[in-house]
């Protein structure tokens, strides 16, 4: 009796750990997301990359990994993989000639909109769990709220105008002739 009451408390200190809840419920949100779609739909993060891609047409891989949050070579090793499945395309950008940007193909944009019906009903289901609708929206604010403050604290710092040291003044005499500049054992200076 005792085990079970401690699973369901969730085990004191895990019960209070803001990142191993937020943890459980992303697997919760992944399961309930794999019963929606199936086993042959996109996964979360490839939904995520192709509602990105259709967002933002011709947006350079560097675009699409500040809008998704997906890490620089995942998202690499994805969009490439996705490319293999005929659901992207990538050419050279247009702004920027050492860019790559990507776009749906015909068949990326049938897999996401046969997807997008699915995961709002995903969402839904997972909300649907809180209750009522004000908890709802305050736990996306909230999820919002938190991931906005993150990329800030990741964001560069605003550049600052470089400061220009001022010239330096001399500190020490002038140079003196060789003649009077000896060192301790007499000899002049090699300077």
């Amino acid at each position: 009796m005792a085990r079970a009451k401690s699973a369901r408390s969730g085990a004191g200190a895990l019960a209070r750990s803001a990142s191993q809840l937020l943890h459980r419920a992303q697997q919760l949100a992944l399961d309930i997301y794999a019963e929606e779609l199936g086993p042959a739909a996109v996964t979360q993060r490839q939904f995520a990359l192709l509602t990105a891609v259709a967002a933002y047409e011709g947006a350079t891989q560097s675009d699409l990994v500040r809008v998704t949050g997906i890490d620089r070579s995942t998202l690499a090793d994805m969009a490439a993989r996705m490319i293999g499945k005929g659901l992207l395309a990538r050419e050279r950008s247009t702004s920027d000639a050492r860019a790559n940007a990507v776009r749906l193909t015909p068949a990326g944009r049938a897999a996401l909109e046969d997807a997008a019906p699915k995961v709002a009903r995903a969402d839904a289901r997972l909300l649907k769990l809180l209750g009522e609708a004000s908890r709802r929206q305050g736990l996306v604010g909230l999820l919002r709220d938190l991931v906005m403050a993150g990329e800030a604290l990741q964001a560069p710092p605003p550049a600052k105008a470089a400061k220009v040291a001022p010239p330096r003044r001399r500190t020490t005499a002038p140079s003196r002739p060789a003649s009077k500049r000896a060192n301790a054992a007499g000899r002049p200076s090699a300077r």
